[in-house]
């Protein structure tokens, strides 16, 4: 792990070097695949900037909310910047409800927009794994095969690495569709989580620091799971639904027996 890098006098932390790289890479894409989808550039980055704010605050409310003596004795500590008082679910909701509520003020579309933003999130998805590789987060269960990491006093699986070459193995499988936007509206999106709530399924499972519910069920599998079957089902209703307004706007749909239909 190499959580920090020296730069002369200075010490750099790794993983958020990683993340602002993957960040910026992620939105410069983003930005020159946007225009298509009929969404602003410029409102791209508004977006991203409304979310890191809100998404910022609400991890640590929630957090707070969560353990409250932590901040009784201290409640300056609310604005510390210590990223392990962060509640990263509570961050995701509050940022995403920030900015279903920002794009509906500047008139953007839900599923367009959700489109345009797909290739800065399959980016982004990559560098989270190596950043979680060079802080030691997100580690895997002991392990005896010979591709395993020593961390934390053992041999591990690699899991950040299996999330990295994941996440790259997704982002080359939806790298075309990126620039050619194609119905139905949102499509690129719900894939995109589809495929990655699978590769946490498949992740999870070799995690070594999981939160397990009842039943020794890991509750971010659960979790996936419901986003999985979420997103295949929007997809089946959507590409229904196109399926319908084709049919219904052919004209010799309306002289065709049911067995020619």
């Amino acid at each position: 792990m190499f959580p920090t890098l020296p730069i002369g006098p200075l010490s750099i932390q790794t993983p958020g070097l990683l993340l602002l790289i993957g960040v910026f890479l992620g939105l410069n894409l983003a930005e020159r695949r946007a225009a298509p989808r009929g969404v602003p550039a410029d409102r791209l980055y508004s977006l991203v900037f409304v979310m890191f704010l809100s998404g910022l605050a609400g991890a640590r409310l929630s957090f707070a909310a969560q353990h409250p003596a932590a901040f009784r004795a201290a409640p300056l500590s609310l604005f510390a910047l210590d990223p392990a008082l962060l509640d990263p679910f509570g961050g995701l909701a509050t940022a995403a409800l920030a900015a279903l509520i920002a794009g509906r003020r500047w008139g953007l579309a839900l599923w367009p927009t959700l489109d345009a933003f797909t290739p800065a999130l399959a980016v982004t998805a990559v560098f989270i794994g190596l950043a979680n590789l060079a802080s030691g987060k997100a580690f895997g269960a002991p392990t005896s095969l010979p591709w395993g990491i020593p961390l934390w006093g053992e041999s591990r699986h690699p899991t950040q690495v299996y999330q990295a070459l994941g996440s790259a193995i997704i982002l080359a499988i939806l790298w075309k569709r990126f620039g050619r936007p194609a119905p139905p509206e949102g499509g690129l999106f719900l894939q995109f989580a589809a495929l990655t709530a699978g590769l946490i399924l498949f992740v999870e499972a070799f995690r070594g620091d999981s939160r397990l519910l009842f039943g020794g069920l890991r509750q971010t599998q659960v979790i996936a799971w419901i986003a999985l079957a979420l997103c295949l089902g929007l997809l089946e209703r959507k590409r229904s639904r196109l399926a319908a307004e084709a049919g219904a706007g052919d004209p010799l749909s309306e002289n065709r027996s049911p067995q020619q239909q």
